[in-house]
């Protein structure tokens, strides 16, 4: 792609400056998802040399059907996760530094072990013995589009498919858990807004990371160890104001918490 550098160059200014993004010229716009993933990998570069941060974690999206449906997007979606976004327990975001902030119920994992090309392709037993811990987790996402909706999915996933923070609970090991089977639920001001079952996530939580053990392998890439993934949201988005605090709890995992100041 000979004009990556320029449309890096708009995503990356988006996040730098608070502007949104009406859509990618034609000249620029990723043709198809391989392409995307060329351009979010530049996008990666590019914050990390401008002092946005450093990609320590994934956010899965689209694992769910309550978010395929949301989205209209049928196949699961990766974007990364910076340091400088990312709380544990509880995390206190300042409003102004998102453009339209979001929030997401999720459960998270934290590798133990890289899970890497050479043993591709993994199942639900190999990356099980990868897994260290299993987290609740509040995946914060902002929408940096005018109108998100009449936004190609090849777009969506170059800017990191709304990828920007997370909060992360305690670590509990997998061994205590049946994933499939755990309930989860959000409140915002006290108010419930949504609840769902772990195996909404694709009938398994570690089915998501299956999906992106096998993905990141055929591009040759490794997911490392202590590194985290947030494998997709049971309830749909909902979009936070100045002022909110977000609950999460999941049955035994715990609970976290966030709030837009």
């Amino acid at each position: 792609m000979s004009n990556s550098k320029y449309l890096v160059e708009l995503l990356g200014g988006s996040r730098l400056n608070g502007a949104r993004i009406k859509s990618i010229p034609l000249n620029l716009r990723p043709i198809n998802e391989d392409e995307s993933y060329i351009v979010q990998d530049s996008l990666h570069k590019y914050l990390f040399e401008n002092k946005f941060g450093k990609v320590i974690g994934y956010k899965i999206g689209c694992t769910t059907k309550v978010m395929q449906e949301y989205l209209g997007i049928s196949n699961p979606c990766v974007g990364a996760i910076y340091d400088m976004n990312v709380r544990h327990m509880q995390g206190n975001y300042k409003f102004s530094n998102f453009i339209s902030p979001g929030v997401e119920c999720e459960i998270a994992v934290l590798l133990g072990k890289d899970l890497t090309p050479e043993n591709y392709p993994y199942n639900k037993i190999s990356v099980r013995k990868a897994v260290s811990s299993v987290m609740a987790s509040i995946e914060i996402v902002d929408n940096r589009w005018v109108d998100y909706k009449s936004i190609d999915t090849p777009s969506l996933i170059a800017d990191d498919f709304f990828a920007s923070g997370c909060v992360l609970g305690n670590r509990v090991k997998l061994d205590n858990i049946n994933l499939p089977e755990i309930n989860g639920y959000m409140s915002i001001n006290n108010k419930f807004v949504g609840s769902g079952y772990g195996k909404d996530i694709m009938g398994d939580p570690l089915e998501a990371l299956v999906w992106l053990a096998n993905f990141m392998s055929i591009k040759g890439k490794t997911l490392k160890t202590n590194q985290f993934i947030s494998l997709g949201s049971i309830i749909e988005t909902q979009w936070v104001n100045l002022g909110d605090s977000v609950y999460v709890e999941i049955e035994g995992l715990g609970s976290v918490v966030a709030k837009f100041i």
